[in-house]
């Protein structure tokens, strides 16, 4: 599927300045292959198709996309379907917006173990709402959350964006509306103290397990002399309204096309956010290897899943209890008379707006695939980081 271009592209970027990057950087196999994959989306490595409009006869050739979850090009219709999804099942109650950060002298430990610190992070959260919804309210809450790993200058920021119903389930299975009504759902005070508590007992246990607790105590030090802030956002309408907006972060990657304004000189300079003067979008350079290597600090762990379902999210906890959203009204002729099964273009369509079958010339007639072009295989066995150096 073809997309708006981009006047420079991560992809360039890679491409620039990948062969000095692995010159002078370890990377993993899990961040060779991303580097990989984003140099390799839409171009004929990937395969594609031909196709002609039978209307006017317009030719169009597209190449398939790399499907990486951290290529910046391949995020956008998986996010609306994502969203779509959601909306679907998400309970008819006010929900709220938490944001959970720490702080950055404990970015030493994430950048040692990144999947274990991820692991403790999710828990903290989950474990500090938890406790929260059953010493307030006496009942069991739940939460969407989704992990986010930079700031705007794309350093280190791990912080996790959580949607919390405003509603959960007592120790005698009942439905309960929970929340009073003000901006926030739980004390931000408290929240932020139990999360800190949580988190810190947590990587001091897991740290002294591993034998590595002596490296990094000047860092829980310091973070336990920190304050820490959980963001709490007021509720918003509707449902549907808090779920477009946990959207806008669910399928992110560090830094999208649009952001990057030029590349030359050996550096890159991209917009960025300025949160300390009102959020002011501002343009920022970097060296192009350094800039490359914070890219690659927010490659997730092979399989890792950056976004969870607790409580009653939790697809488990939605089956036992039979809670789903239901619209308050219903068309009796479509329940009856249910539609067929879209195809990906009629759902792209729907959802986007968008319809990738038409003619983008003469907007009467569909484009229709003449040819394919099968994927360029690679020898097998080869590394990576041999096809990586050898694209480069």
């Amino acid at each position: 599927m073809t997309g708006r271009q981009t006047k420079f592209e991560l992809a360039q970027v890679v491409r620039k300045f990948g062969r000095q990057l692995m010159a002078g950087d370890k990377l993993s196999p899990q961040q060779t292959k991303v580097l990989y994959n984003i140099l390799q989306c839409r171009t004929a490595s990937l395969g594609g198709h031909e196709e002609a409009c039978d209307h006017c006869g317009e030719i169009r050739y597209s190449y398939n996309s790399c499907g990486d979850r951290h290529c910046p090009k391949c995020l956008s219709v998986k996010q609306a379907i994502w969203i779509e999804k959601l909306i679907e099942s998400t309970l008819p109650v006010k929900h709220y917006h938490i944001i959970f950060t720490v702080p950055h002298c404990l970015n030493a430990i994430c950048l040692w173990d990144a999947a274990l610190y991820y692991k403790l992070l999710f828990r903290a959260v989950w474990d500090s709402l938890y406790s929260f919804g059953y010493s307030h309210f006496g009942v069991l809450s739940g939460a969407v959350a989704v992990l986010h790993s930079w700031g705007q200058n794309l350093w280190l920021h791990p912080h996790i964006h959580c949607i919390v119903p405003a509603a959960g389930v007592d120790l005698k299975g009942r439905w309960k509306n929970i929340g009073t009504g003000g901006r926030y759902l739980y004390p931000v005070h408290q929240l932020s103290a139990t999360f800190k508590g949580k988190f810190l007992d947590s990587l001091e246990r897991k740290l002294k397990k591993e034998g590595s607790l002596d490296g990094f105590s000047s860092h829980l030090r310091k973070a336990n002399s920190t304050k820490w802030v959980v963001n709490c956002q007021p509720s918003l309408a509707k449902p549907e309204h808090v779920v477009r907006y946990l959207g806008q972060y669910t399928h992110r990657v560090a830094i999208s096309n649009k952001r990057i304004l030029n590349i030359g000189n050996g550096k890159v300079t991209f917009i960025a956010k300025d949160y300390r003067d009102r959020a002011q979008k501002k343009p920022v350079t970097l060296d192009g290897v350094e800039f490359l290597r914070r890219f690659c600090l927010h490659i997730l762990p092979k399989r890792f899943v950056k976004i969870r379902r607790f409580g009653v999210y939790h697809p488990t906890t939605i089956r036992n209890q039979g809670l789903q959203f239901v619209p308050e009204e219903k068309d009796i002729e479509l329940l009856l008379n249910p539609p067929d099964k879209e195809t990906t273009a009629e759902r792209v369509k729907r959802i986007t707006g968008f319809d990738p079958i038409q003619c983008p010339t003469c907007k009467k007639g569909k484009m229709v695939v003449v040819r394919i072009f099968p994927r360029i295989r690679s020898p097998a066995g080869h590394l990576p980081s041999l096809l990586l150096s050898k694209l480069l």
